[in-house]
């Protein structure tokens, strides 16, 4: 009763990362509330079957979470760690209708910045390359990556990129 209330309320949003992501969606907050339990999309074991910990590298697209706002076309590295994280969705017209209303805000991407479900780009097998659920009026924001690691360029694989190298000194 006090999660619907919080989730009903107008003045709050909420950020799922990661058992936060799987917590969001097993309460229907993503991608809306009042799907059925049997065909409620959410997140489950790795299709490698292993836990993945790795840097991936994912798109944001348009959509109505406001924590993304601004954002939008931006292709950022990330850290994914996690053994349950693929995005599964039992009935295909609802994954249809959250790709058709934006509701997927993040997604896994490849070396040419386009959604993949390759492996290792998508390292959980997520439908269409699904890393990330947002409710339709964008105050509740589910996603596996891990935002919180990405701190500071010392929390960046050392890639010796220009202004994102180490202590931002640049590389070669």
């Amino acid at each position: 009763q006090q999660f619907q209330s919080f989730y009903e309320r107008i003045d709050t949003f909420s950020l799922g990362v990661c058992n936060g992501c799987q917590l969001h969606a097993l309460l229907g907050w993503v991608p809306w509330a009042g799907i059925a339990d049997e065909i409620q999309p959410r997140f489950i074991r790795n299709a490698s079957g292993r836990f993945e910990s790795r840097f991936v590298s994912v798109r944001i697209d348009e959509s109505p979470a406001i924590m993304l706002r601004g954002m939008e076309g931006s292709t950022l590295g990330i850290w994914l760690q996690h053994g349950e994280g693929r995005a599964f969705f039992p009935d295909l017209e609802i994954l249809e209708r959250v790709e058709a209303d934006g509701l997927a805000p993040i997604r896994f991407v490849d070396d040419d910045n386009q959604v993949t479900n390759r492996y290792p780009f998508n390292p959980n097998g997520s439908a269409n390359g699904i890393a990330a659920l947002c409710s339709p009026n964008g105050r509740h924001l589910a996603l596996m990556p891990h935002p919180e690691r990405n701190l500071s360029a010392e929390h960046l694989p050392d890639r010796g990129a220009g202004e994102w190298g180490r202590g931002g000194e640049g590389g070669d």
